[in-house]
């Protein structure tokens, strides 16, 4: 046996090929396993002092140091690594004849087993021939217990207190504690830029919070640099949407930041010499200014701008005049700057008037409304609300919606875009009060027309019903002929403008019918007057003005008071009481009204405008008991009543 390896395409050896295949697979194991206990302590120190550096890192060590310490930080943690990896560089690849050593020893076979297969022999002798080939076959029969085993580096004996152990636990619990700033916190050792800055360098901070808050901008340098920089005093609360200024009054300016925080634009040039940085916060995190040294970490809380609230104080009120008066609560942390009323129609006047399951409802077509809901701003105690009751009183008595049934609902909004909803509330909209039996027949159908363009045919017949008999029930031609010619436009609009057109007529002719024509352009012009000078009060108008808008208003009430006159002398009661008792007193008191305007002031004047309309109603339900008293058998008092009026 000269321990020569044996030639594989010898054919006196093919019936061993397999053992030897099993062989040449053990050797394999055996050197890598060979090489791992070698290499594996020395990469197991350099992984250890890795980690080490993760875990400063993660732990937020390098964002605290100055860049002087930041930077021997570095070259401490890169010395130790090329220290731990020098003996890497004795590493020696295991040979065949210590990969076969293993295999012997992992074998538990005395005699080198492994070895022994390697041999060959080179004597001729037929009896040397017979003892190898028994030996082998003996060799062979335990080539099963031929191991490599598995490597044992023994890193006991390179750490004996176990530190690779401590590093791992350090590294979970500083990946948990950095959170979403590992990779930042990771990166921190790295920046070096301001290492070289001039140490007169001085940087400014400031926070300054949204400009509807009211606060004042909060300094972050100087003084109270050092107490934001502890972590006892906690994050520094302030408004979302805050804006973060740095400035660096010479040298470079680097600034990290993290979680809510995000650079934008700045919106002004930064001053001569200077660089500045802006970062809008817009939720919780952090701001550091590692470039020049020496600047703390900031820590922030934004607190979010809460939304407005708007609720009604009370029930929706009836003016005198059918205006609508809204009494609400507004709130909110900063301010309401803008409320408005929307109104829409409720569900069950949307199906046609059907009873819901009929047949009928479930065959018509939606409801097509030729108007938008109305929607009006609401007035605000303050500029910017933070908690107050506002009132608003809206004139919706021409709107077509009055008198429908329709769901109220407030609307508040701030600053921020931040917008909020009051509970609907169900209500019937205040309507102008028509005492004329044919004008609230108009309104009504102006009504429905207004609400669904669908049921035109529905209010053509009605107007046609409406002319029915004429000689009986509008003996006034120019009532009839007015209900004519509102039916032949209604019958010729093929458009929505058309039939927009339709409802304007409408509402305008029921508006002729209940004033009686003259009075009705004095009863308009008062109202535009009173109107005309509630708006320029709220508004806040100039003297001037007011004075302009009250003289109209007093030209306005001697006009209705001589229409009063000229009416009372035309009272179907006779000619023997010209001016009943209950109109002379109306007359007097509307008198007493004009004189008061002469020296009224400009809060006194809305004051004297209800009074004048109580003086109005109380006029309408003079002449309605009037009419009710006429005796039925005077024939000429009633004829010449309803050919003065249209309607009953």
């Amino acid at each position: 046996m000269n321990g020569v390896t044996p030639d594989p395409s010898d054919p006196i050896r093919d019936g061993d090929a397999l053992s030897r295949l099993k062989l040449a697979q053990g050797l394999q194991r055996a050197t890598y396993a060979i090489a791992w206990e070698r290499a594996w302590p020395n990469l197991a120190r350099l992984l250890t002092v890795v980690g080490l550096f993760v875990v400063v890192s993660w732990a937020g060590l390098w964002l605290a140091l100055p860049f002087i310490a930041r930077a021997i930080g570095l070259v401490v943690f890169a010395g130790i690594a090329i220290a731990v990896l020098f003996p890497l560089s004795r590493f020696r690849w295991p040979s065949r004849e210590e990969a076969l050593a293993r295999l012997d020893r992992g074998s538990g076979i005395r005699h080198r087993p492994a070895t022994t297969l390697t041999d060959t022999l080179s004597s001729q002798d037929p009896v040397a021939q017979a003892l190898w080939r028994a030996q082998r076959e003996r060799t062979l029969a335990s080539i099963k217990r031929i191991r490599a085993g598995l490597p044992r580096p023994r890193l006991a004996l390179h750490d004996p207190w176990a530190l690779r152990a401590l590093v791992m636990v350090m590294l979970v619990a500083t990946f948990f504690a950095a959170g979403d700033e590992r990779a930042m916190r990771l990166g921190a050792a790295f920046h070096l830029n301001g290492m070289l800055a001039p140490a007169n360098v001085r940087v400014d901070a400031w926070v300054t919070p949204p400009l509807y808050t009211g606060k004042p901008p909060v300094i972050l340098s100087a003084a109270n640099k050092e107490a934001a920089a502890l972590p006892a005093s906690g994050p520094l609360a302030v408004p979302a949407g805050s804006t973060l200024i740095v400035r660096s009054s010479g040298g470079s300016l680097d600034v990290a930041v993290s979680g809510g925080l995000k650079e934008v634009a700045p919106t002004e040039a930064a001053p001569k010499g200077t660089n500045e940085k802006h970062f809008t916060i817009s939720g919780d995190g952090t701001a550091h200014v590692r470039a020049p040294s020496g600047q703390p970490q900031w820590a922030f809380a934004a607190t979010p701008d809460r939304a407005p609230t708007i609720a009604l104080a009370k029930d929706p009120e009836r003016q005198a005049r059918g205006g609508l008066q809204l009494t609400y609560k507004v709130e909110d942390d900063y301010g309401v700057t803008g409320a408005d009323a929307q109104i829409g129609l409720r569900p069950a006047d949307a199906k046609d008037g059907v009873k819901d399951g009929s047949k009928e409802a479930d065959t018509k077509a939606a409801a097509r409304p030729l108007f938008q809901p109305p929607q009006f701003p609401l007035v605000l105690p303050n500029a910017r609300t933070r908690n107050g009751v506002g009132q608003t009183v809206k004139d919706l008595s021409e709107d077509p919606y009055a008198g429908a049934d329709v769901t109220l609902t407030l609307t508040a909004k701030d600053e921020a875009g931040n917008e909020a909803r009051s509970e609907p509330f169900n209500m019937r909209l205040p309507e102008r009060l028509f005492t004329n039996s044919l004008a609230r027949a108009l309104v009504e159908q102006r009504r429905i027309l207004a609400l669904d363009a669908n049921k035109n045919s529905d209010v053509y017949a009605a107007l046609d019903a409406l002319m029915i008999a004429p000689e009986l029930f509008t003996p006034d031609a120019g009532c009839y002929l007015g209900l004519r010619s509102l039916a032949l436009q209604l019958e010729a609009a093929r458009t929505d403008d058309a039939l927009r057109d339709v409802v304007g007529s409408m509402w305008a002719f029921a508006v002729t019918i209940e004033d009686d024509g003259v009075a009705g352009s004095v009863n308009a012009a008062l109202r535009s007057a009173q109107d005309a000078l509630k708006r320029a009060l709220e508004r806040g108008a100039s003297e001037d003005e007011i004075k302009a808008l009250t003289q109209k208003l007093r030209e306005a009430m001697a006009g209705k008071v001589r229409d009063l006159a000229r009416r009372a002398e035309q009272n179907p009661l006779g000619p023997r009481q010209p001016f009943p008792a209950e109109v002379q007193l109306i007359l007097d008191k509307s008198v007493e009204l004009k004189q008061k305007t002469q020296n009224a002031t400009t809060e006194q004047l809305e004051e004297l405008a209800k009074q004048q309309d109580a003086l109005r109603e109380q006029l309408q339900a003079y002449r309605k008991s009037a009419n009710n008293r006429a005796k039925p058998g005077n024939d000429g008092a009633n004829q010449s009543t309803r050919d003065r009026k249209c309607g009953s």
